[in-house]
């Protein structure tokens, strides 16, 4: 069986720093959408697994037991996706630190800096 990969971050190829930061910033945006997704859901059906019948001795209480721990299994992979954004922020600045030399980042920053423009 052949894995499907993400076409976002599939299209980018390699070619040096200007693909590296952009395909770390393509997969830390997935990566956050991916998390609010889960957080989400976990709420959604936390609030769906409630409204379901228990026994009639506990009054319901074991069917919210039961929902907070399914919703929060949910809330632990949105936690952990939170986790891989962060790790593809830290991915850009490793490669950063170890392949860019000072000039060329003190280069990189002169050339982003904006002029203010008084004249406006």
């Amino acid at each position: 069986m052949a894995h499907k990969r993400i076409p976002e971050l599939q299209t980018i190829e390699f070619t040096g720093s200007a693909s590296i930061a952009q395909y770390s910033k393509a997969g830390r945006d997935l990566a956050r959408d991916f998390a609010w997704e889960l957080h989400e859901s976990a709420a959604e059906l936390e609030a769906i697994l409630k409204s379901q019948k228990g026994h009639p001795l506990l009054m319901g209480i074991d069917v919210k037991l039961r929902a907070k721990r399914v919703a929060n299994r949910l809330r632990r992979a949105s936690e952990g996706c939170v986790g891989v954004a962060a790790e593809l922020v830290r991915f850009n600045k490793q490669y950063r630190t170890e392949f860019i030399t000072p000039a060329q980042e003190a280069k990189r920053k002169e050339k982003s800096k904006k002029k203010w423009n008084f004249e406006d």
